[in-house]
């Protein structure tokens, strides 16, 4: 704030010193050039000359030195302002819950985080620098006009009223303009943000064109956008220059009246009409930057509805210390809405430290929702679920969170290194815990085979490595963090049965002595489970170990025999094609 404030007493102060020199012609015209013309026998004063023109160039060099003291100011004030503004938009999304998300798309995301609060720095660096000079310099004028001749300054003021007016008919119009135009922006960001990263699914179902007309009709519909705003627009600000040249008609008029009346002399009218100019130019300026301005306040507002975003998983007041945990898990009648949906009914659950529990259940069961409560990427809508005696959301949530480990059904790789991959959760890790990591992860020899190992970049979303191999690296993640609780989703569903052994022997490592919950489709996977929990829309229908449920005959059982006759047809399919390349062979 203090520099924004010196910034503007910067601005005032140079504006003060450019409307000297115009006000110094004034008394060089009447009291020296105008006599002399008038008299030609009257001396000319040059003492007198060169006094005012010493004024004038010494004027003309401060204004210049403030000038620019003040666009430096400015600069340094908008891009420290610009780059706080980012960093506290990009912090507070990190903070709100991925409900917020799941109703955006990233395009619209990226499009305020980046250019909006582009948008704010550039008015701050340079419309803001020419509104507050115009400002200032409005002001100036208008009371240098008032003292020099307050009845010639009060027609000059006729226009303004009118102008005022039609600032507040087209200020709602371009409101809407605005809005329009960068909704139209997120969308085809959003476009971008979607076919870019998914470009091989673009390709594979040659849908290229389709790609390309879907963005040059998001594109025409900023062009659309723009067009309703340029006419508002146009409009506008040749209505406002018709009107300042009005004005300088009724003064020439209104002056040349005055001098016929000898109330004001010739060179009192001509400055007049050149502070005059002055004075329209700016009003002038400030009708064009009008646009700017709202356009700057759409975007501001486009910021700060996510700075006013409270997050729905909140940090508690005072939260219960923690460290490590045991990894004792309790779910007590626990109920889960999305927004009037209820997917989670009356859920109870004790899991003991290190037991490994496997949910089962059809897709849309509330296997997911149940890791995402134990994650606590939502809150539960009734009951509670404690993690070692105490509620989770008693705990502060990177404390809790950073006890447990994740391993996703599609891993998600960031661009960079391997190594920086692996030790994603623990940035400050040795490169001896990252190879462990990767050795207990089966992900060692791979890595190494890879022309710059653990240095070898895995490109954007880890596309040039296979989904085994992703899948290997994500369990070397999980493990070097330690977790004491385990989240398992469908960690071996995508892969071939070969990589699906070396990543079920990885996962024996990563379970290994934690609290592990597994989500997984292929029955097989989830054998050397203490527990099975099987759902169904929501509901705990059965529990009990694998060889309990089959003969409950239930089902589990009917899940399990579905399974094992669509893997008895599969193997049956692979014979018949292995011998038809005998008889072809």
């Amino acid at each position: 704030m203090p520099v924004i404030l010196l910034a503007f007493a910067l601005t005032l102060a140079s504006n003060g010193a450019s409307v000297i020199p115009l006000y110094l012609t004034k008394p060089l015209l009447d009291d020296v050039l105008i006599p002399h013309q008038e008299s030609p026998d009257t001396p000319i004063n040059m003492r007198l000359v060169a006094w005012y023109l010493g004024w004038i160039a010494g004027a003309s060099v401060l204004a210049w030195l403030l000038s620019w003291a003040q666009t430096y100011v400015l600069a340094w004030v908008s891009d420290r302002i610009g780059a706080d503004l980012r960093n506290k938009t990009y912090a507070h999304l990190q903070s709100l819950s991925l409900e917020y998300f799941g109703g955006k798309r990233t395009g619209q995301l990226i499009q305020r985080l980046s250019t909006d609060t582009d948008r704010i720095c550039s008015f701050i660096s340079v419309q803001w620098n020419d509104l507050a000079g115009d400002f200032a310099m409005f002001i100036f004028m208008a009371v240098v006009l008032v003292s020099m001749d307050a009845r010639l300054a009060l027609v000059t003021m006729l226009p303004i009223p009118i102008i005022a007016w039609l600032i507040h008919r087209v200020r709602t119009q371009l409101s809407e303009g605005f809005q329009q135009s960068s909704r139209a922006f997120d969308d085809m960001t959003s476009i971008l943000a979607d076919t870019i990263p998914g470009v091989r699914v673009v390709k594979a179902f040659a849908q290229e064109n389709r790609e390309v007309e879907r963005y040059r009709r998001a594109n025409q519909r900023i062009l659309a956008a723009n067009e309703r705003l340029n006419v508002v627009w146009s409009f506008f600000w040749t209505v406002i220059a018709l009107l300042t040249q009005a004005g300088l008609i009724v003064i020439w008029g209104f002056g040349s009246w005055r001098i016929a009346q000898n109330q004001i002399t010739v060179g009192t009218l001509t400055v007049f009409l050149t502070f005059i100019n002055r004075f329209y130019a700016r009003l002038d300026s400030m009708s064009k930057l009008f646009a700017s301005t709202e356009r700057t306040a759409n975007s501001a507002r486009r910021i700060f509805e996510i700075l006013d975003r409270k997050p729905s998983v909140a940090e508690p007041s005072n939260p219960v210390p923690l460290d490590r945990l045991r990894g004792e898990i309790e779910f007590r009648g626990v109920n889960f809405k999305y927004g009037t949906r209820q997917v989670i009914f009356d859920f109870n659950l004790h899991v003991q430290p290190g037991e490994m529990i496997g949910l089962v259940g059809h897709s849309g069961a509330g296997k997911t929702t149940m890791m995402n409560l134990v994650c606590r990427f939502f809150d539960v809508a009734e009951g509670a679920i404690l993690a070692d005696g105490h509620d989770i959301r008693s705990y502060g949530i990177n404390d809790y969170r950073a006890n447990i480990g994740i391993v996703l059904q599609e891993p998600f790789l960031f661009y960079g290194t391997i190594a920086e991959n692996i030790a994603y959760g623990q940035p400050e890790a040795s490169r001896e815990q990252i190879i462990a990591a990767a050795k207990a992860a089966k992900a060692h020899e791979f890595i190494l085979r890879l022309a710059e190992g653990y240095d070898s970049l895995v490109g954007e979303r880890g596309q040039s490595l296979s989904g085994g191999e992703r899948q290997r690296i994500s369990i070397a993640r999980a493990l070097l963090i330690n977790p004491a609780i385990l989240i398992l989703d469908e960690a071996t569903s995508s892969v071939d049965t070969e990589t699906e052994r070396d990543i079920q022997e990885a996962l024996d490592n990563l379970v290994r002595g934690r609290t592990t919950i597994a989500i997984a489709h292929r029955l097989s996977t989830l054998r050397k489970a203490d527990r099975l929990v099987v759902l169904q829309r929501g509901r705990i229908v059965e529990t009990g170990t694998h060889g309990e449920l089959l003969e409950q005959g239930g089902v589990y059982a009917r899940l399990h025999k579905a399974q094992t006759e669509l893997a008895v047809g599969k193997l049956d399919v692979e014979a018949a094609l292995t011998a038809v390349q005998t008889l072809e062979a």
